[in-house]
């Protein structure tokens, strides 16, 4: 099960290169329910996601290079790139700060995975962080990937 807050950005902080990233490039095979494949570096996925916005189930396989170039083939829509920066908040909380490229330049996002709901409910957000999209579907990557 996946607990997750979604902001978009007003300022990206000081500094961020200097935290963990992760260049990710991402397309969907189908966006009902969500079935995804990824590459983050150099590793390859296949992501399930039921519907929902807060909470919703998330599966994750490994896949191999030529799949993925071969399912990539297969995208349904834009392919969305855009680096990850992992910046840390109070244990076990993160934020991953997505900086979107191609077409969606300028667009700046930032989840937060919780343990529960009541964590992401209580949870107060950096004052860096600008509006709150978590129950807003516009910006699920999914929905992004069939704009433009």
């Amino acid at each position: 099960m996946e607990i997750e807050r979604k902001y978009l950005i007003k300022k990206l902080p000081e500094n961020l290169t200097s935290f963990e990233h992760h260049l990710i490039e991402q397309g969907y095979l189908c966006t009902e329910p969500v079935v995804r494949i990824r590459r983050q570096d150099d590793d390859y996925i296949l992501t399930y996601k039921s519907k929902g916005l807060m909470v919703r189930e998330e599966y994750n396989l490994p896949l191999t290079q030529d799949a993925y170039v071969h399912l990539k083939e297969k995208v349904d829509g834009l392919l969305i790139s855009k680096t990850r920066y992992i910046l840390p908040l109070d244990p076990p909380l993160k934020i991953e700060l997505d900086v979107f490229h191609e077409d969606y330049e300028g667009l700046l996002l930032a989840e937060v995975e919780f343990p529960d709901e009541k964590t992401a409910n209580s949870f107060t957000p950096p004052e860096w962080f600008g509006e709150d999209v978590t129950f807003s579907s516009k910006y699920h990557n999914s929905t992004l990937s069939q704009k433009k």
